[in-house]
């Protein structure tokens, strides 16, 4: 299992960024690819289905997001105090509650599915197409909440290598599969719009099945053998750490998608080619992330391991290389796309479009936004792989609905859609400042998740998840207490007015 808490910073830093990298941008190429062949087979309004449901799915991705990385970082913690059965105990109960989860928001989602679409404003060309694609989706939810989960618990190990490979092997079948199952090409059935989303059924589903198997013949951790499936049986004291750690972390993802569901709301009250130019910027915007997306992995997963083996120096170490390089990373591409445009855009849209020239308008203004972002989730993965998860969740919170929806909406009567793509970089630049502020001056340095106790043997341990419990009531207790005191101070006469009050 590889050893985060050794070795040079930034080498290391790059080592394991890299092959996450590559898996984000086999994931963007995926998706990329599904929107091409959507828009160039069924047409635009088939593109704006899919950018609708997409972020429906997003969402409930963020659901369970906070539950893997909670887990990630829990797997990192032990394995740096060199606990691995406390570790395997964290993936029994992590597997069980992740299957009720899953489950749980498929069978919601599909059945909810019109009404959602609804409330987002889909325009009624797109409605029926965005049904149709969402409730597939919704039905491969389980398969994919449990092959995220699968590959953040390997990086929690060390290993970002092997959730690469499996990506690649996802990402090809999805590939193949989706113009055969669209167009219905030789024996495949024809399934329109519904076949983009089987295709990823499919191929999550094969997927996960060969990664589980791998896992077993290379006797990981994360797999549990005969003898071992007690560790399945709910430990409520790591369900509750796994809550109250994973909520926040869960909630700034539910926050961030809810945002992008209500921007697209905004976008979609300009009609279907504003909402095509969107959701084909979009598609752009992913790639620009990536970089940043993947040193946060490495960051949050190096920071983990070595909270755990006691090496704060080397976390402090592990922040500045990785924002100097999330900086350097994000830039880049951001210049590239720039200069690009609107040869790139092509390939989403039609030469022809009434779209395309909208779309390079939005990414003019839109794509300068995401350098502040990737710094600002550099800082936000280090903090909270020491358990600070509150603050990332309150940073991201004040920048998106309390500056760039209100903005937004604030603006739009004068500047009409250009009011949301400014509200973009805004946004952006808030949540550097907030997640800066807290990394140089918050209390994460003495957050922990695990106690620092010796190594042990797979003896009953009763005192995991207490730890976990008692920071996050004394957590509570401080935030309650702070609330107090700002309440206090703001009906106090002689209080002097201070920033942000």
């Amino acid at each position: 299992m590889p050893d985060l808490t050794k070795g040079p910073i930034g080498r290391t830093l790059i080592l394991f960024a890299l092959p996450v990298l590559g898996t984000n941008i086999l994931q963007s190429l995926n998706g990329s690819a599904n929107a091409i062949w959507v828009s160039h087979v069924l047409g635009e309004s088939a593109l704006t289905a899919t950018s609708n449901a997409n972020q429906i799915m997003f969402l409930m991705l963020g659901a369970v997001f906070g539950l893997s990385m909670a887990s990630n970082i829990m797997i990192g913690h032990a394995l740096g105090a060199r606990n691995e059965a406390q570790a395997r105990r964290v993936v029994g109960t992590s597997t069980a509650f992740f299957i009720v989860v899953s489950l749980s928001v498929g069978v919601a989602g599909v059945l909810l599915t019109p009404h959602v679409l609804d409330a987002m404003g889909t325009p009624a060309e797109a409605r029926a197409d965005a049904i149709a694609y969402l409730r597939v989706i919704f039905s491969a939810m389980p398969f994919m909440y449990f092959f995220s989960y699968v590959m953040m618990a390997q990086r929690g190990t060390g290993d970002s290598r092997t959730p690469f490979l499996f990506s690649l092997l996802a990402v090809g079948l999805d590939v193949v599969l989706n113009p055969l199952l669209i167009t219905g090409y030789g024996p495949f059935p024809k399934l329109g719009i519904a076949g983009s989303a089987t295709a990823t059924l499919l191929s999550q589903t094969v997927t996960l099945a060969a990664m589980i198997v791998h896992l077993y013949r290379k006797d990981s951790i994360l797999v549990l053998r005969p003898g071992e499936f007690h560790l399945l049986k709910p430990d409520f004291t790591i369900i509750r750490g796994l809550v109250f750690r994973g909520m926040p972390m869960g909630f700034q993802m539910i926050v961030t998608s809810l945002a992008a569901v209500t921007m697209m709301g905004l976008v979609n009250g300009y009609g279907v080619h504003t909402s095509a130019a969107y959701g084909a910027a979009a598609q752009l915007w992913t790639y620009v992330q990536m970089p940043a997306m993947a040193l946060g992995a490495a960051v949050s997963s190096m920071s983990a391991q070595n909270v755990g083996a006691g090496h704060m120096d080397r976390v402090e170490k592990v922040a500045r290389s990785g924002a100097l390089y999330a900086l350097l990373f994000t830039t880049l591409p951001v210049v590239a796309i720039y200069l690009a445009d609107p040869w790139v855009l092509r390939a989403f849209l039609p030469g022809d479009s009434p779209s395309l020239p909208i779309a390079i308008h939005i990414n003019s203004i839109v794509l300068w936004g995401f350098i502040p972002f990737g710094i600002a989730f550099i800082f936000s993965g280090v903090v909270r792989a020491t358990g600070a998860v509150w603050p990332p969740l309150l940073a991201m919170i004040v920048a998106l609905w309390g500056v760039r929806i209100p903005l937004a909406n604030l603006l739009q009567p004068h500047l009409g859609a250009d009011a949301i793509w400014i509200s973009f970089p805004i946004g952006s630049g808030m949540t550097m400042l907030l997640s800066g502020a807290y990394y140089l001056w918050g209390g994460w340095r003495k957050g922990r998740i695990l106690p620092t106790t010796p190594a042990v043997t797979d003896e009953p341990d009763t005192g995991f998840g207490q730890p976990m419990i008692e920071e996050a009531e004394a957590l509570a207790e401080a935030a309650e207490e702070a609330g107090e005191d700002a309440e206090l101070s703001r009906s106090s006469p002689s209080a002097p007015n201070r920033p942000g009050s």
